[in-house]
């Protein structure tokens, strides 16, 4: 068996005139969870990413939320996607990684490639436009901002539930699943890119 790097951490800033954030990662964690969005239903979704992910995260974002959550929700995701990418050497993992998740009448499932190509394909109808006053249609701009820099493939697909809330936790719990499911190193394959490009 190898053993679990324990380097996988970075810290990503990134600052705009529309956002200050900055992200702290530990990939190989336990949960450990500190966030300050300033957007509480974003912070209670991504405490499902570390905890269901067993990734500490350390999170610190203020954003022109006098206009909306627009900006913060996306360029946090940007920001994440960062740390992600920089904290995580592909060789050895599993790349791939799934999960399906109930919340009551809720059921999603996530499907990750740590492919180095960003592809996103989404499809939750929430059956209401906003919880606790936050807008979800702006989970889209964060998974979109997340995969485009994380660089990996993504699909998100929420396959039934009626109350909006539980259809956005699972699609969160699911998503920290399945990355913890695809960073996992694979002790047969350690130090190996998996895929027959030799690179990812």
């Amino acid at each position: 068996m190898t053993d679990q790097p324990l380097n996988r951490q970075a810290t990503v800033e990134r600052n705009t005139k529309e956002t200050q954030i900055r992200v702290s990662v530990n990939l190989d964690g336990s949960g450990m969870f500190k966030c300050q969005t300033g957007v509480p239903f974003l912070d209670h979704m991504l405490d499902q990413v570390a905890r269901h992910g067993l990734i500490d995260m350390d999170i610190y974002a203020v954003g022109d939320l006098e206009i909306d959550a627009h900006h913060t929700v996306e360029d946090l995701g940007i920001t994440l996607g960062q740390a992600f990418n920089k904290a995580l050497d592909r060789k050895g993992i599993r790349r791939y990684g799934h999960a399906y998740v109930p919340l009551d009448e809720a059921l999603s499932r996530v499907v990750i490639d740590f492919s180095g190509r960003p592809g996103l394909e989404y499809h939750v109808p929430y059956t209401r436009g906003s919880v606790g006053g936050f807008d979800v249609d702006l989970f889209y701009e964060f998974f979109q901002g997340f995969v485009n820099h994380a660089l990996i493939t993504l699909h998100i697909d929420n396959l039934r539930g009626h109350n909006t809330h539980h259809q956005a936790e699972t699609v969160f719990k699911a998503f920290g699943r399945a990355l913890r499911m695809a960073m996992e190193i694979d002790p047969r394959s350690a130090n190996v890119i998996p895929s027959t490009k030799g690179s990812l």
